[in-house]
């Protein structure tokens, strides 16, 4: 009998391979990371070869590290940074170019050409999303309109879209020999062209920006087998539960009950409430998205999402940029050099600002610069930017649902960051819950690809296996917490009106 199952968590920075029990235990794991490409302020790109080459590494590091046979498993999982774009040649498995990824800015200008009939709402009613950069489709209608001999490929059927999960799939299942070409529904969901009621590529939407539907991939459930992995180190191995990373976190924290929410502090921040089987729209700035469809027999469920861009992006730039520190964990440190932030605030709207306020001509500012301000104020700042923001999230998805959180449950790797946690605690006047496991996202499609192989019984199963290992309660008074909140909105709206129309140059 099987005693493992593997999860894939192709991140924004890094890929990882982890193998769990069924207890959601860690047997073995691995982790590479990949190039960020910036070819142009506001672009952001990754090579979509050398992810699939890390991945393949971690995959065969991992199954050697834990001494590790392809029939020591029941199948895999893949979780993926989502949005991010892919397009490659059918019949070569040779992208036309780096995949754009979903901070990327580059559509602006045709966000703005398409809200100028319906506005940024445009689409809401039909794919849950406004018009923004973030999203896959707009990505696509740029390959397919600048990169040279592309448009006419995808219409001669020559040309695959995918993001990062479909392109993996792709190549694990046989790439050019046979791989098979799909999406789950919370990843198509996540492009634009999906409806969120059919769970089928919505043609009018396609029609209109100009993308043939011969190029997508066949829209999948979360949780089945789609194929067996060709690569030796698991070869033979059911490929079963595709995710994107925040849904699969959302999974990962037992959130299977309408109200049960989760934050995951990534590169970006992302908040996902379950809705249940029905979409719940926003009136305040969030997405509407599908959570996960488990199998065919189950019905879709939704969420509402708030997206943040840019956390621990901060932390990494004021590392890789500035070198005011050496490694990201360093930040804590520097932080606690100070007791407060000295009156200075920091807003990465280096992407714009997400939710809940969709300013695509936002960008980061720090205010409330004095003498006094030192490094340690700044990065005491930039943590507090991110819950800063996840207060914001928090506030728009209790006025959209109607339902006050009892705890937020955390995850990703911010979340190791206690100065942090105990801040989002005292921001939020609410408490904060870490897991047992943090590796959440991945445990999230483990259990996914799980189900879809009996390996695991059913979701009450998954809820048992989770567990609490540390919580932070609020010990913030009132009045401070709403003066420092109010500080925080001035900063934001310095953020504001920053990029000039029609795509000017941002500096």
């Amino acid at each position: 009998m099987t005693s493992y199952i593997g999860a894939i968590d192709q991140g924004t920075t890094s890929s990882r391979f982890i193998v769990f029990d069924r207890s959601g235990r860690i047997v073995s794991a691995a982790q590479s990371e990949h190039e960020q490409i910036y070819p142009a302020p506001g672009w952001v790109e990754h090579n979509p070869n050398e992810i699939w080459r890390r991945t393949g590494e971690v995959i065969q590091e991992a199954m050697e590290r834990g001494g590790l046979r392809p029939k020591d498993l029941a199948a895999i999982g893949i979780a993926n940074q989502r949005e991010t774009t892919v397009v490659w040649h059918r019949k070569t498995g040779k992208p036309v170019g780096n995949a754009i990824v979903w901070q990327d800015m580059r559509v602006a200008t045709a966000v703005a050409e398409f809200a100028r009939d319906g506005g940024q709402d445009r689409y809401r009613s039909r794919t849950g999303l406004p018009l923004a950069t973030y999203f896959s489709g707009l990505k696509i209608r740029w390959i397919l309109e600048n990169v040279l001999g592309a448009r006419a490929g995808a219409e001669a059927g020559d040309l695959l879209f995918g993001n990062i999960d479909t392109f993996l799939i792709w190549h694990l299942t046989g790439g050019t020999s046979g791989g098979i070409h799909i999406t789950d529904v919370t990843n198509a969901s996540r492009t634009q062209l999906m409806n969120l009621f059919t769970l089928q590529w919505d043609r009018d939407i396609l029609k209109e920006f100009d993308i043939p539907i011969e190029m997508l991939p066949q829209i999948v459930s979360s949780s089945e087998v789609y194929g067996v992995a060709q690569l030796p180190a698991i070869a033979g191995v059911a490929i079963a539960g595709d995710l994107g990373d925040q849904q699969a976190a959302l999974v990962g924290q037992g959130c299977f009950h309408p109200g049960d929410a989760k934050n995951t502090y990534g590169t970006g921040c992302f908040m996902l409430m379950n809705t249940g089987s029905k979409p719940v729209f926003s009136n305040f700035g969030l997405l509407t998205t599908v959570a996960y469809k488990l199998g065919h027999t189950y019905p879709a469920c939704y969420a509402l999402e708030g997206s943040i861009a840019i956390t621990g992006a901060l932390v990494q730039w004021l590392r890789d940029n500035l070198g005011l520190i050496a490694k990201s964990s360093d930040i804590e440190t520097l932080a606690r050099t100070v007791d407060d932030n000295g009156g200075v605030y920091f807003v990465p709207a280096f992407s714009g600002l997400y939710a809940p306020y969709w300013r695509e001509d936002a960008r980061g500012v720090i205010a409330g610069l004095t003498r006094y301000a030192n490094k340690g104020h700044i990065a005491r700042a930039a943590l507090e930017a991110t819950a800063f923001q996840v207060r914001e999230v928090v506030d728009a998805m209790a006025k959209d649902s109607g339902i006050a959180l009892d705890a937020l449950r955390v995850d990703g790797g911010m979340a190791k960051n206690d100065l942090l946690m105990n801040f989002q605690a005292d921001i939020l006047g609410k408490p904060v819950v870490r897991p047992v496991v943090w590796e959440i996202t991945a445990l999230g499609v483990a259990y996914a690809a799980g189900l879809a192989v009996g390996f695991f019984k059913d979701t009450n199963e998954l809820v048992a296996n989770w567990a609490i290992d540390c919580r932070w309660d609020p010990s913030m008074n009132v009045e401070t917490r709403e003066r420092l909140c109010r500080y925080w909105n001035k900063a934001v709206t310095r953020s504001f009106d920053w990029v000039e129309p029609a795509g000017a140059q941002t500096f």
